[in-house]
């Protein structure tokens, strides 16, 4: 556990970064620290590892003051991610992760191979070992930078925001396969964002702070999103939070998907007529999995085809949540969401008007109660 006791950072011109901050962040789980610019996210986070110094206050790990511990072992037990992964650029990937246990006496050998196993874990192959950080693109250089944060195994990690210099697909690809990561390590986290969609989806609790440093409020995503404190963290949070509250919620069963024909990769034109439903076809591969929606009236020959998909829908799992199957149906061509099984199989699809039931139906008030169900 990290715990901030009444933590003040105040500067010799007066500035207040950090004003009176208590919170924990408990072992296991990942604690975000969110707010506008100048409200002293970072500030908060670089004092646990005292890259900055508090004025006055308490901040512990495991029930032990880190003032009071020496800074070079204090840092042994914390890993550091930031913005741009801060490699070593002389260095090729395998011994920029194995820079720190090779500092801490372990083998040559012992550290190759701890590197290599933590490429895997954070998506990159043994491939990548011998290449140089400007041979990565933005992402692969975070995934390089939180394999080798992890290469010591500390138990606390500190994530100064992250993911924020890539791409939105590549930022959305990195975040799934971070939460990913953490159901596996389970490391103390704490992380700085200035998006609170980020902050959501990957927080198991949020902590929210208003300009001059101090904590407006601390929640589970859901909880934020349901009951903000104040009229700053509702608007922080933004006018849409009913619909993302939906993201939190589960379904309970309440929405049953609907039996939707579908026609597989290369089924004649007279099989897709057959199979057509408001002038659209459902399209799977051989292996059952949803690939797309083709349109009947612009099917290019005699056969379907990967140039008739129709690509823009999202699919949603049988037990996923409201905001999932939502998404689904409002994305879809057809103006029917695909609901998939656990192994991505087609069980169905959904219309807009009966996930809209359900949802009224599992409401109380005018935002979703927070509920079963994780966007993670």
């Amino acid at each position: 556990m990290i715990r901030f006791d009444n933590v003040t950072k105040a500067y010799p011109d007066g500035t207040v970064a950090v004003d009176r901050l208590s919170l924990e962040a408990p072992t296991g789980k990942i604690t975000v620290l969110v707010g506008p610019s100048g409200c002293g996210k970072t500030t908060s986070m670089r004092m646990i590892n005292r890259l900055i110094e508090p004025t006055v206050g308490t901040i512990s790990l495991g029930g032990e003051p880190v003032a009071g511990t020496d800074v070079t072992q204090l840092r042994r037990k914390i890993g550091y991610v930031i913005q741009h992964a801060g490699l070593f650029p002389h260095k090729n990937v395998a011994d920029n992760v194995m820079a720190l246990p090779r500092l801490l006496g372990l083998g040559r050998r012992e550290a190759r191979t701890r590197a290599l196993e933590l490429l895997e874990r954070v998506g990159l192959g043994a491939q990548f070992a011998e290449r140089y950080p400007w041979q990565l693109s933005g992402g692969q250089q975070q995934r390089v930078g939180v394999a080798r944060a992890l290469a010591a195994d500390p138990p606390y990690l500190l994530m100064d925001e992250p993911f924020s210099a890539v791409d939105p697909v590549v930022r959305g690809q990195l975040q799934e396969e971070f939460l990913r990561l953490q159901r596996e390590i389970g490391k103390t986290i704490v992380l700085v964002t200035h998006d609170i969609d980020e902050a959501l989806k990957l927080g198991d609790q949020v902590a929210v702070l208003r300009e001059g440093g101090r904590l407006a409020q601390m929640a589970a995503p859901a909880e934020l999103l349901a009951r903000p404190a104040d009229a700053f963290v509702a608007g922080f949070v933004g006018r849409d939070r009913g619909y993302r509250a939906l993201g939190f919620t589960g379904t309970g069963g309440t929405v049953l998907p609907v039996p939707e024909p579908s026609v597989a990769l290369g089924a004649t034109r007279t099989q897709a007529v057959a199979a057509a439903l408001d002038g659209w076809i459902l399209v799977t591969g051989t292996d059952g999995k949803p690939v797309g929606w083709a349109a009947l009236d612009r099917l290019d020959g005699d056969r379907v085809t990967e140039r008739d998909l129709n690509l823009s829908a999202t699919t949603a799992r049988v037990d996923g949540t409201f905001r999932e199957l939502l998404d689904a149906a409002l994305s879809s061509p057809s103006g029917r969401g695909v609901v998939v099984d656990a192994e991505g199989r087609l069980a169905g699809t959904v219309s807009p008007t009966s996930v809209a039931r359900a949802i009224e139906a599992s409401t109380s008030g005018d935002v979703p109660a927070a509920a079963a169900g994780s966007q993670g």
